[in-house]
């Protein structure tokens, strides 16, 4: 059963950097056909993009600027299913509302949101697939161009829509996408909502996850 999402307050407007919207079946990501040098062709590219944000101290509060342009992932973008999941309508994609750790309570997502390295973040969608506790036995690490369209380009601090994904903070999220020719203790890409954008992250390192899946 679907329910109308809760609007966001907007705050006064404030200079802000605009990222290129990347549709789900372009950006970074494998390619049936695609070489390995056209793709790191892609990842420079979407790095330079999301890294054009200027820095916000991570305890400010989230400001929104929606009166030069409209909100890039807009509420009415979304279903909201009413168990913690919603649908983007454009990208088809279902996502889990709160981060990995964290429970969706009255619109709030509670408690603390695991932090993982990259291997974990991977056994953890393995473990939710086998417990069947999230409804769906498909859910993974999104790929980087996953994570970047939903992305809301007119908001900083974190550069998400709040409405739609509550509590969110200004960090780095893990991706499934790995550095071209990466080993298997190499380094995949990571989307910070702050004002880093996209890094290549060592997979040791611990970030947070928000798991998606395709919707039917």
């Amino acid at each position: 059963m679907s329910r109308v999402l809760a609007s966001a307050s907007t705050n006064s407007p404030v200079q802000t950097a605009f990222v290129s919207r990347f549709p789900p079946g372009g950006g970074i990501g494998p390619s049936p056909g695609g070489t390995s040098s056209e793709y790191s062709v892609q990842a420079a590219a979407l790095f330079m993009l999301l890294s054009m944000f200027s820095g916000v101290p991570a305890a400010a509060q989230q400001v929104c600027d929606t009166q030069s342009r409209p909100l890039s992932s807009p509420l009415d973008r979304f279903e909201d299913h009413g168990d913690g999941t919603v649908t983007d309508k454009e990208s088809r994609l279902m996502w889990m509302r709160c981060s990995a750790g964290q429970k969706l309570t009255a619109n709030t997502c509670v408690g603390a949101a695991s932090q993982l390295d990259w291997q974990s973040a991977q056994g953890l969608a393995v473990a939710v697939n086998r417990s069947g506790s999230q409804f769906f036995s498909d859910w993974r690490l999104p790929l980087v161009r996953e994570l970047a369209f939903i992305t809301e380009r007119q908001c900083q601090n974190p550069r998400v829509n709040l409405a739609v994904f509550p509590d969110t903070l200004p960090v780095l999220y893990w991706s499934a996408t790995l550095q071209p020719g990466s080993a298997a203790n190499g380094s995949a890409y990571a989307i910070g909502f702050g004002a880093i954008g996209i890094e290549l992250q060592p997979m040791d390192q611990r970030h947070h996850v928000r798991l998606v899946r395709h919707a039917q």
